[in-house]
């Protein structure tokens, strides 16, 4: 495992099925499996990126799971991957993204990817506005010939110019993914 490799939680308590997911990730994610929910939630810690999630389990119900990781904040994207048709119990729960089962590798693996990208263009952005802001501070307050004087601010100046581009190509990304794009055509 490379030390940039995203870990992904497979939660689901068919353990033929976790282990099936496991096996079609596992050359492109590091994969940890977990077969309750209550060993999912033991697992589960700022290492791991995504979480597919059974709905439908013995003792602890991937419902009360994801209310488990969203009580604790922690910055990992869920996605639901059950057997159970969507109704509109879904408007309340916290997740990310909803498959149905049965799901093929392809299907796992695009919406992995796509769970990721929104992690990575969310940090991205979430960092572009703090130093758009302190950019925006500093000419408020001080004129452009102190401002260009300044190697701090000319680098801080590179660094949003460069997070922008990033930020563009992020989103350029995320909106390639012809579902992405038709969730926003809805609204």
């Amino acid at each position: 495992m490379s030390p940039n490799q995203s870990t992904v939680l497979v939660v689901d308590d068919e353990q033929d099925v976790a282990d099936l997911y496991a096996m079609w990730l596992q050359d492109d994610y590091h994969v940890q499996n977990a077969y309750q929910g209550q060993e999912a939630l033991d697992i589960l810690d700022e290492s791991v990126d995504v979480v597919l999630l059974d709905r439908r389990m013995p003792g602890q119900s991937g419902d009360e799971v994801l209310e488990r990781i969203r009580e604790r904040e922690l910055n990992c994207r869920v996605v639901m991957v059950t057997a159970v048709k969507p109704d509109f119990d879904i408007l309340e729960m916290g997740f990310d993204d909803y498959l149905v089962k049965p799901v093929s590798a392809d299907e796992l693996h695009e919406t992995v990817s796509t769970m990721l990208a929104r992690v990575d263009y969310d940090s991205k952005l979430q960092e572009y506005y703090s130093l758009v802001s302190k950019k925006a501070v500093l000419e408020a307050e001080k004129d452009e010939q102190a401002l260009e004087a300044n190697d701090e601010y000319v680098e801080l100046r590179e660094n949003v110019d460069q997070l922008r581009e990033e930020v563009d190509a992020s989103r350029d990304e995320l909106t390639d993914h012809d579902d992405f794009v038709g969730a926003f055509e809805d609204l």
